[in-house]
């Protein structure tokens, strides 16, 4: 009697489970991201999350969970209910680089997450407190070199893209300079402002603003090409070295679990919202171009994209440092 009624349990339970993701969502969904808030990644997350309502009919919300370089948001996507109802907001560092650089992390990206977007590539850019007096990165390694050690340059955390792209251009410029690691890009950015440090490697879509207003000087790209936001600034390539090239990228999972009928739908509706005209042109206002993918394509990105930067940590001897 029990064996007879055990495949009816499971097609009813199985039942109950397609129809919970055909109707998703019935209730807001919230998206974390692991850094604070003014953020690039949370700047470009917001622009996102606005669209998203519109084919939900429920409200997204941002929840920032910085700290420990995006370890303590990473952490939390990672134990929550794999239901589609906590997601995760992901980027370069928090995704590919953390397990290289710290000898304890609470998740494991290929493991504890299911990858269902990558939804933009951002120029990275090299910026200098207007004060400094350079305005080239050519002028800056003079400077370097004149004052070897006395550079301070800020990142948004150990391992972080912003430091990995800052030690690639010490060992490509031979030059000794100081790292400021801080708990997210904004408050780096915010430091930098007030003269603490010289400069930093960001994303350009958290430092537009910052430029536009002088408060910040950008001196070069770290892209093959120029920005198309500010064509007028040359690239590290062109600037003389042709080695340091860094872009970031961000993306959705959520947690290893959820259905995929719920990941299908978030990549469907996600992908819709990047090709609105307008998100392109908005995105691309900030220096983020929009870029939809599959789930297979981001599982496969990510995975290239920590092979490549585990050999840069490796490299400069930063292999379990913390």
């Amino acid at each position: 009697m029990k064996r007879a009624m055990l495949p009816c349990i499971l097609f009813a339970a199985v039942a109950a489970f397609a129809a919970d993701a055909a109707e998703y969502p019935v209730r807001p969904v919230r998206i974390v991201v692991p850094v604070p808030a003014g953020s690039g990644a949370d700047i470009v997350l917001r622009e996102i999350a606005q669209k998203l309502p519109i084919d939900w009919g429920q409200q997204v919300v941002v929840d920032n969970r910085p700290g420990a370089n995006g370890i303590i948001g990473m952490g939390l996507v990672a134990q929550s209910k794999p239901d589609g109802y906590t997601l995760l907001y992901g980027f370069t560092s928090v995704l590919t680089v953390n397990r290289s650089i710290y000898k304890s992390v609470p998740y494991d990206t290929l493991r504890d997450f299911a990858p269902i977007t990558q939804t933009v590539t951002n120029t990275i850019a090299l910026v200098v407190n207007p004060y400094l007096p350079v305005r080239s990165v050519k002028q800056l390694v003079a400077l370097g070199r004149s004052r070897p050690g006395d550079l301070l340059y800020a990142s948004a955390g150990i391992g972080n893209v912003s430091h990995l792209t800052a030690v690639l251009f010490e060992v490509e410029s031979g030059l000794k300079m100081l790292h400021v690691p801080y708990k997210g890009t904004t408050p780096a950015l915010t430091e930098l402002i007030s003269g603490q440090n010289a400069l930093i490697f960001t994303p350009l879509a958290g430092a537009a603003s910052h430029i536009r207003s002088g408060r910040l000087r950008l001196l070069a790209t770290c892209g093959t090409r120029r920005s198309t936001v500010f064509p007028g600034t040359p690239t590290m390539i062109e600037s003389g070295f042709p080695k340091v090239i860094s872009v970031g990228w961000g993306g959705l999972l959520a947690p290893a679990g959820t259905p995929p009928d719920i990941v299908r739908k978030v990549h469907r509706d996600t992908a819709r919202v990047l090709a609105l005209s307008e998100m392109r042109d908005r995105l691309g206002s900030m220096g983020a171009d929009a870029e939809s993918s599959t789930p297979e394509e981001f599982a496969a990105w990510i995975k290239s994209e920590t092979e490549k930067w585990g050999r840069v940590v490796r490299s400069a001897n930063l292999f379990h440092s913390q």
